[in-house]
C-alpha cells in the first residue's frame, strides 16, 4: 500500500476529522491547504434528507454566485436566426441549429454548458444520451431553456452553478478558487447553500440539510457547521 505524501500528511493533520468548523474557520483551513501549484477549486457537498429516486424529492436548481467560480466556461448555444445572432452578442463560443446538432452528434462537445431557445428542444432532445450523461441537457428548470438567451450566456458565464442531487442525496458544487479572498468566498458559500434551501421538495420528510463540507481539489474535506451557513449574522468576517 502507498504511503501518503507529506503535503497530504500535513493537510489532514491540519483538520479535526470530528470537528464541526464555522464557515470562516473552515474556509480558512481550506485555503491554507490547497498548497499545490496550481489555483485548487473549492467545493461544497451538501448531504440531504431526501430519496432523489421518488420524483416528489428531487433537488434541483441553479445559483449566481455573488463572486463568480474563477472559471470561464464556454457556452454553447442552440438558436435560429436573431436568438442565435443574440447569444454571438451575449459571448456564446458555440451557436448553431442543425449544424451543431449534427456537430455533437459527431462527438464534438466543444463547451461546459448548453442553453437551447424552446423551439430548438424538439431536435436537442435527440441528443439526450450524448449530453445528459455529461449533465448538460438544457432545461427549464435551470434557466437553460429560455428565450433570454442574452441574460441565460451571461449568468453562465458569469458564475451560474446548476446543482443536482445523487442518488445519495447528495448535492455538489463548485463555490470559486483557493486563491479567492475569504470573505468571497463564503458569501459563494452562502449563496450556494441558500439556493439549495430554497429547493427544498414538497416531498422532503424531517432534517433537509443534514451535513456539509468544504474541500479544495486536493485538500482533505472540513466539515461545516451547519448554523454558520445557514445564519448569516452567526459567519465571522
Amino acid at each position: 500500500m502507498s504511503k501518503h505524501g507529506k503535503r497530504i500528511r500535513t493537510a489532514r493533520d491540519a483538520v479535526e476529522r470530528t470537528k464541526l468548523y464555522k464557515l470562516d474557520e473552515a474556509v480558512k483551513l481550506v485555503k491554507s491547504n490547497a498548497s499545490v501549484k496550481f489555483d485548487e477549486t473549492v467545493e461544497i457537498a451538501i448531504n440531504l434528507g431526501v430519496d432523489p429516486k421518488h420524483a416528489d424529492q428531487m433537488v434541483r436548481g441553479v445559483v449566481n454566485l455573488p463572486n463568480g467560480t474563477g472559471r470561464t466556461l464556454r457556452v454553447g448555444v442552440f438558436a435560429r436566426g436573431a436568438k442565435a445572432d443574440e447569444a454571438r452578442a451575449a459571448g456564446a463560443d458555440v451557436v448553431g441549429a442543425e449544424d451543431l446538432v449534427a456537430a455533437v452528434q459527431g462527438g464534438a462537445i466543444d463547451f461546459d454548458r448548453c442553453i437551447a431557445t424552446p423551439d430548438m428542444m424538439p431536435l436537442v432532445g435527440r441528443l439526450g444520451k450524448v449530453l445528459g450523461p455529461r449533465g448538460l441537457m438544457p432545461n427549464p428548470k435551470v434557466g437553460t431553456v429560455t428565450m433570454d438567451v442574452t441574460a441565460a450566456v451571461k449568468a453562465s458565464k458569469g458564475g451560474a452553478v446548476e446543482f443536482r442531487a445523487e442518488k445519495a442525496g447528495i448535492v455538489q458544487g463548485s463555490v470559486g478558487k483557493a486563491s479567492f479572498d475569504a470573505a468571497k468566498l463564503a458569501e459563494n458559500v452562502l449563496a450556494f447553500v441558500e439556493a439549495v434551501n430554497k429547493a427544498k421538495p414538497a416531498g422532503a420528510k424531517g432534517s433537509y440539510l443534514q451535513r456539509a463540507a468544504l474541500s479544495s481539489t486536493m485538500g482533505p474535506g472540513v466539515k461545516l457547521d451547519l448554523a454558520s451557513v445557514t445564519t448569516v449574522a452567526q459567519v465571522g468576517t
